[in-house]
C-alpha cells in the first residue's frame, strides 16, 4: 500500500517593514483599486464601451437566450447586510446624489462595474452577471409596471422595511432579463438591506450565485462611502 504525502500550504507572514496597519492583502486591494480607477479615468466612459463592445454583444445575446429559454419564469437569490452607525435614510439620501450625476462613486464600490448613468432609454448599467459583460437598463422604479414585487416571496412588511425599490432588468431591445427588489429597514443602531434578484431560471445557478457576491461587494462599498459624506 502506497501512502501519498501532501506538502503543507506555503504560508507568507509579515513580520515587519511597513508603518501603517493592514495586511498583505489590505495593501493589495488598495493598489488594485488604485490601478483600475487610472485605467477607468484614462479610457472614459466612451473608451470602457468601445473596450467590451465584444464582450458586451455576447453578454446580451446569453441574457437574452436565458430569458426566452425561461418564458417568463426567475429564480430568486437575496443577500442580507446589517450595518451599524448609519441610518437608511442617510445612506439612500447619498444613494439618490451619486445616482444624480457621480458615476465615479458608483463604478468605485465594484471592479466590474464598468457604465452607471443614463441615456436615452434609461438608467444603463454595464456591468458583470456571472462571467459575462452585459449592458442592460433599470426602469419602473416604484410604480404600477411593477406590480410583480407586490406578489414577491422575498418581499418584507412594510412596517418593518419601508424603504422598497423594485424594478425591471431589460435590455435596449425591451427584452427583460432580470428584477431586481431591494428593501431597508432601521434597526436600534443601523439599519438592514435585503438585496434580491432576479435572473432567468434556464440560466446557470452560478449566475446567480456571483450576483449575491457582487450585491455584498458593492452595497457594502457604497454603504462606506456614504457613512464618509455623512
Amino acid at each position: 500500500m502506497t501512502t501519498t504525502q501532501t506538502s503543507p500550504p506555503v504560508t507568507v507572514t509579515l513580520e515587519s517593514g511597513p508603518s501603517g496597519s493592514g495586511s498583505i492583502d489590505d495593501f493589495e486591494l488598495f493598489y488594485a483599486r488604485r490601478a483600475l480607477d487610472r485605467f477607468r479615468t484614462r479610457l472614459g466612459r466612451q473608451g470602457l464601451l468601445d473596450l467590451l463592445a465584444a464582450d458586451i454583444e455576447e453578454g446580451n445575446n446569453f441574457l437574452r437566450d436565458s430569458a426566452r429559454a425561461s418564458d417568463g419564469r426567475f429564480t430568486a437569490g437575496t443577500t442580507v447586510l446589517s450595518t451599524r452607525g448609519l441610518t437608511s435614510a442617510a445612506f439612500l439620501a447619498w444613494m439618490d446624489k451619486a445616482f444624480a450625476g457621480d458615476e465615479h462613486a458608483l463604478l468605485a464600490a465594484h471592479p466590474e462595474h464598468y457604465v452607471m448613468g443614463t441615456d436615452a432609454i434609461g438608467a444603463r448599467v454595464v456591468e458583470n452577471i456571472g462571467p459575462h459583460v452585459c449592458s442592460f437598463y433599470m426602469g419602473g422604479w416604484g410604480t404600477d409596471a411593477m406590480a410583480w414585487a407586490v406578489d414577491a416571496d422575498e418581499l418584507l412588511p412594510e412596517s418593518e422595511f419601508p424603504h422598497r425599490m423594485s424594478s425591471n432588468l431589460f435590455l435596449a431591445d425591451g427584452t427583460v432579463v432580470g428584477r431586481a427588489l431591494i428593501q431597508f429597514g432601521d434597526t436600534a443602531d443601523g439599519f438592514t438591506a435585503s438585496l434580491s434578484v432576479y435572473f432567468p431560471a434556464a440560466a446557470p445557478d452560478d449566475v446567480l450565485e456571483h450576483h449575491l457576491r457582487h450585491y455584498a461587494v458593492e452595497f457594502r462599498n457604497w454603504i462606506v462611502a456614504a457613512a464618509a459624506h455623512a
